[in-house]
């Protein structure tokens, strides 16, 4: 008889990647980005438009990552396929950003949320202590297996796409309902070629990201020629659907001038949408649904570190792993750096250093999909992104148009960013010395 048991290196499934996908995506921005930009854009079809723009731009991406994803099965996002498709020092540049302040940086921003958010439902909780008790809670789940992470992962994204639901749905029975159209008016076009809808852009690409997380992992899935595509698929369409119907729940209970210029939207629609009690009662759906967004980062930045210290003998103890697969050194380094930033409170700087050149990561390896065809042709693609070469091109086309606006507007961050990129060389320089022979390329689809 056939074992048709998934071999231990491949025991995610798509609805667990499909997790991920949506709780990396979903975080603080859908909350807080609305309040920005009904001031200068107070149109409710130019407000949709402007994230319905924002998730065909994320859907590009990840049709190019799944494609890249499926022709190089192996888990490390950014730094497999940029080592694989460019040179290694790369690769190594981006793994460094991602695994440092690609992930536990915002790990960290989302715990300190979680803790500023629950003191809306209970005054007297400490915001640091709720920071650090959440990672704290979350972080054993990922240490025993694969199997109780993927069940947690699941269980808190289900409960933050039902929460979700429940803002979509005071939204469109709420009694008192504002006179805003989302159909096209008169002056709606103007806004939408306008200045302040292209700034806003960026600030909702932002709230996309995450739509190329079941990437990271690919070396765990189940079937990831079938398995990854969907999951960035069907992910940022659900997130997307999500994002265009709770800013219209946002926009049909409360008045623009009462959002307008607010940093936390969401709590000044809560008594809109749920009455007197309606602000606690937002901050505790936030606080649910912040719990899987950092249960999925923390997830996922392990595995680029299991990755690196795979490849490069000087970082050859991250690769450590339990007998149940589980990457304990990576996640609890992963997890002290978090409660580092947590207790310093530098992570948003690092954060805000590092944006540059995550988004210069991703311009990179969206543009492999050209490199690695020209280079490569009759490398295996179980996946072949849809649209091409339109879908990356248009991909490229924003994302050079959010470098240029970061780098204009924030020059010496994005320095520095540069600056910790250069950091990343010097150790790449340092730990391959004696660099330990990556996995061959499978020439077919990978499949349990």
């Amino acid at each position: 008889m056939t074992d048709m048991t998934p071999s231990p290196a491949r025991r995610i499934s798509g609805l667990t990647a499909t997790s991920i996908v949506v709780a990396n995506m979903i975080g603080t921005g859908i909350f807080t980005s609305l309040g920005f930009q009904v001031g200068d854009l107070p149109s409710g079809f130019a407000i949709l438009m402007l994230w319905f723009i924002g998730g065909i731009c994320a859907m590009c991406g990840a049709l190019c990552y799944a494609e890249l994803a499926t022709a190089l099965p192996r888990s490390g996002g950014e730094y497999h396929f940029l080592g694989s498709i460019y040179h290694p020092a790369l690769g190594f540049m981006a793994g460094w950003i991602s695994a440092t302040a690609g992930f536990a940086a915002p790990v960290a921003l989302a715990a300190m949320a979680f803790g500023n958010y629950l003191t809306g439902v209970l005054p007297g909780v400490s915001p640091l202590l709720a920071s650090l008790a959440v990672v704290w809670l979350a972080t054993p789940f990922l240490l025993v297996n694969a199997t109780l992470g993927s069940r947690f992962q699941n269980a808190t994204t289900v409960m933050k796409v039902v929460l979700i639901v429940g803002v979509i749905v005071a939204g469109y029975f709420v009694g008192h309902a504002q006179p805003v159209s989302f159909l096209p008016q008169s002056g709606d076009g103007g806004l939408v070629v306008s200045a302040p809808f292209a700034v806003s852009l960026v600030y909702v690409m932002f709230a996309y990201s995450g739509w190329n997380a079941s990437t990271y992992i690919a070396g765990e899935v189940r079937n990831p020629a079938r398995v990854l595509p969907l999951s960035v698929g069907i992910g940022t369409l659900l997130v997307m659907g999500m994002y265009l119907a709770v800013n219209a729940a946002f926009l049909r209970s409360t008045p623009m001038v009462d959002m307008a210029g607010k940093v936390e939207v969401a709590l000044t629609a809560g008594p809109h949408l749920f009455g007197v009690a309606g602000t606690r009662i937002m901050a505790g759906l936030i606080c649910l649904g912040l719990v899987s967004t950092i249960s999925a980062m923390m997830w996922i930045g392990p595995r680029v570190m299991v990755v690196m210290g795979e490849d490069l003998r000087g970082l050859r103890w991250l690769a450590g792993k339990s007998r149940q697969e589980t990457p304990v050194r990576a996640t609890l380094v992963q997890f002290g750096l978090v409660n580092l930033f947590l207790m310093t409170s530098r992570f948003e700087q690092v954060l805000t250093c590092a944006t540059f050149v995550l988004q210069l990561c991703s311009f990179l390896t969206v543009f492999g999909v050209f490199v690695l065809r020209r280079r490569r042709p009759d490398l295996a693609r179980p996946y072949r992104t849809w649209g091409y070469p339109l879908t990356p091109l248009l991909f490229l086309a924003v994302t050079a148009w959010m470098l240029w606006h970061i780098l204009y507007s924030k020059p010496v961050e994005s320095l520095v960013g540069l600056g910790i990129a250069v950091i990343g060389l010097i150790l790449y320089l340092l730990s391959a010395k004696s660099p330990a022979p990556s996995p061959p390329v499978p020439p077919h689809n990978v499949s349990d």
